[in-house]
């Protein structure tokens, strides 16, 4: 079991992150909350959270080490999730992502070796198995990342890894499978075509149909991100967090769709594509390990998963802060 002792999240105003926070802070446990810091001092979906009371919040940026260990001290166990996130993004800009993902993760590792932190559960992603080679896709994948962004998440998990065998570090690598839910930004693609559909768009824009996708709702990922804390079984180890099953891309947007009552057009956008040997065509997790190290299974099948989103982004209030008539990258 999790001691009362504080827990830091990294990147907590951010999708996952703010979600994590708040199952923390509901469960008793004293949170300290990093967040990107920025000149109008906004904590992010920490904002508009009831949690914001509870939590310290600490502003700041992940690749500053002086701050990162300010928000390490006294700290016993780290969620680790600040990172770059948007794939399009990191082919403009990939040496942000380098600083953000490696050097930041750097920074958070360095400083809990240092100050004796209990344990580091590290956010991977799926995306640095790149294409399937074969699925379900198992821990004992090859890696192979298909963007910058891939690759310095895939940097990330080793040099956390490492300082497991290194230093005795109690590292866990959590690795998700397309995590969806309320509060993900248009970078992704559930929101993106939710949000088409609920602003009238007579067309869905979006990139490649074909590829396929596990997708995993946000609640079951989070409690993966609990067990894998609450566990010493996991630790050194990497694990999925996918539900096992599959959908198109362009299965998903008919999904939604027939959820919403649209008969909207779906439309394939070139340059919403990715570059065509960087397009990872299949993602289909194993999650046996995640099963039996934590105990851990997906409770929601996708179609309530995604009714819950809907639900969410179907509130005006929530809506109005998304950009559904651009491509964000």
């Amino acid at each position: 079991m999790m001691t009362k002792k504080k827990i830091l999240v990294t990147g907590a105003g951010g999708f996952i992150g703010s979600h994590l926070t708040e199952r923390l802070s509901a469960s008793g446990y004293a949170v300290k909350a990093f967040v990107h810091y920025n000149s109008g001092n906004s904590w992010g979906w920490l904002e508009s959270s009831k949690c914001k009371e509870r939590v310290e919040i600490i502003s700041g940026d992940i690749r500053d080490a002086d701050i990162v260990r300010h928000a390490m001290r006294d700290v016993e166990i780290v969620f680790h999730l600040a990172a770059l996130v948007g794939i399009p993004y990191s082919y403009h800009s990939p040496e942000a992502y380098v600083e953000t993902n490696i050097k930041g993760s750097l920074n958070i590792l360095q400083a809990a070796n240092d100050f004796g932190v209990k344990k580091v559960i590290h956010t991977s992603t799926s995306e640095i198995y790149g294409t399937a080679q074969f699925v379900p896709i198992s821990e004992n994948h090859p890696v192979n990342p298909q963007s910058p962004y891939a690759a310095t998440k895939a940097a990330a998990d080793f040099l956390a890894l490492s300082f497991h065998r290194s230093f005795d570090l109690s590292v866990v690598v959590i690795r998700p499978f397309n995590t969806y839910g309320p509060r993900q930004s248009c970078r992704a693609i559930v929101p993106t075509i939710v949000t088409q559909i609920l602003e009238g768009k007579r067309e869905l824009r979006l990139g490649s149909l074909h590829p396929s996708r596990d997708l995993t709702y946000v609640d079951d990922t989070v409690d993966g991100f609990l067990k894998a804390a609450a566990s010493n079984k996991g630790i050194g180890e990497v694990i999925n967090l996918g539900t096992g099953s599959e959908i198109s891309i362009g299965g998903l947007a008919k999904l939604i769709a027939g959820i919403l009552g649209s008969g909207v057009k779906i439309v394939s956008d070139e340059k919403r594509k990715r570059p065509k040997k960087s397009e990872v065509e299949r993602l289909l997790a194993d999650n046996k390990k995640a099963g039996e190290l934590l105990g851990w299974k997906p409770k929601f099948s996708l179609e309530d998963g995604i009714r819950k989103t809907v639900e969410w982004f179907s509130k005006k209030d929530n809506l109005k802060k998304y950009k559904s008539g651009i491509y964000n990258i």
